[in-house]
C-alpha cells in the first residue's frame, strides 16, 4: 500500500512539475523554445527520450522500483546510439534524461 501511494504521490509530483515547465516555455521561455525548433534536431528518436522524461523522474524518485514502458524504450535506444550508454546503468540513464 505504500509503494502505491508513493507511486501516486510521485506521479502528482511530476505532472504539476511537467506543467510548470511547460507555462514556463510558453511564457518567458520562448527563445530556447526557438531554436531548438529552428535547429531541426529532433528527430523521431529523440522524441523517444524526451517522452521518457515522466517515466524517468519516476525511476529515479523510486530507486528504480517504477519502471515504464517509455522509459525502457529510451533506454534501449540510447544503448543502441552511443558507447558511453553502453556502460551506464538503467539509474545513470534515467538521470541523463532528467537533465536534457
Amino acid at each position: 500500500m505504500t509503494r502505491l501511494a508513493l507511486a501516486l504521490a510521485l506521479l502528482a509530483c511530476t505532472s504539476l512539475a511537467a506543467h510548470a515547465g511547460s507555462f514556463a516555455g510558453t511564457t518567458g521561455g520562448t527563445s530556447a523554445a526557438g531554436s531548438s525548433a529552428s535547429s531541426g534536431s529532433t528527430s523521431g528518436n529523440d522524441k523517444v527520450v524526451a517522452e521518457a522524461r515522466e517515466d524517468a523522474a519516476l525511476f529515479v524518485a523510486s530507486d528504480g522500483a517504477i519502471r515504464g514502458a517509455r522509459l525502457q524504450a529510451a533506454l534501449r535506444h540510447l544503448r543502441e546510439s552511443g558507447q558511453a550508454a553502453h556502460a551506464a546503468s538503467d539509474l545513470q540513464l534515467a538521470q541523463s534524461i532528467l537533465a536534457r
